[in-house]
């Protein structure tokens, strides 16, 4: 960031730093539930660190917005005393760590789910955060440059396994591919027009539009590395960014905002 840049803060929309908060703040809580159950120590670890990154970027855009919003607003109070339709974060990223129609199954954790996801998003941040760590912003560019260096790692991982699951075993092989199957439907979310988003991007210049065929070249050979194959896209387009959910984000709030509601007051 340059002198002339920090010198420069306009003022983001409050729904854009959300949307940004909300969708490290959800991917963060969904990688979170392998803590302590990874499929050996080194994942679990490294499944609990990716959390803790995404949930370091939700508290400081949290941080940002709020220092906005002002009235007395927190990033805990941004982070767990907002509803369901108060969330802007895409669907993709509240789903279940597992396949759907998986209720019979053994654990309600799959590897390959949670694996694939975080690649897809993964391969979509280091392109926005490589773009708004430009951003004449003075906050939003500096927690872009540091969250950039955090998710291409994220993405280095994940993309690793992708390749180690989709040319390892047949059973390796089905179990990733039935991910990207699931999981990558819900991806048309990124590229779907919002007011805020557009808002942002006359300061910020970034056209989210504009980088999906480098996501589709990211995606796209790591698929072809992995022997894995891309299903065609159609069909319905979430709209969590607009603050229409799944079922899935309200228990998955419920569990997370449990004791700061229980104890609104509590200090430690």
């Amino acid at each position: 960031m340059s002198a002339a840049q920090a010198t420069v803060n306009h003022t983001l929309p409050i729904d854009y730093l959300l949307h940004l908060a909300d969708n490290a703040l959800v991917l963060g809580q969904r990688n979170a539930e392998w803590s302590g159950h990874g499929p050996i120590l080194e994942e679990d670890i490294a499944l609990s660190n990716n959390s803790l990154d995404l949930v370091g970027q939700a508290r400081l855009l949290y941080q940002e917005a709020a220092a906005q919003i002002g009235n007395g607003a927190t990033e805990d109070t941004l982070a767990f005393f907002r509803d369901v339709p108060d969330f802007k974060n895409y669907t993709l990223l509240e789903l279940p760590n597992h396949p759907p129609l998986a209720g019979t199954s053994a654990s309600d954790r799959d590897f390959a789910t949670t694996l694939v996801r975080n690649f897809l998003y993964s391969s979509l941040m280091v392109l926005v955060w490589d773009k708004l760590q430009h951003a004449p912003h003075a906050q939003l560019a500096a927690i872009a440059a540091k969250s950039l260096k955090e998710v291409r790692y994220h993405l280095r991982h994940s993309r690793d396994w992708l390749l180690r699951m989709g040319d390892g075993t047949a059973e390796s092989h089905a179990r990733a591919q039935a991910a990207v199957n699931h999981l990558m439907p819900y991806t048309q979310e990124f590229w779907t027009h919002s007011a805020y988003e557009a808002e942002a991007a006359r300061i910020t210049k970034l056209d989210m539009a504009s980088l999906q065929n480098d996501w589709n070249q990211i995606v796209n050979d790591a698929l072809l590395e992995a022997t894995l194959k891309r299903p065609a896209d159609g069909g319905f387009v979430p709209t969590g960014k607009h603050s229409v959910h799944s079922e899935h984000l309200g228990f998955m709030l419920a569990e997370m905002q449990s004791l700061p509601r229980a104890h609104p007051n509590a200090t430690w």
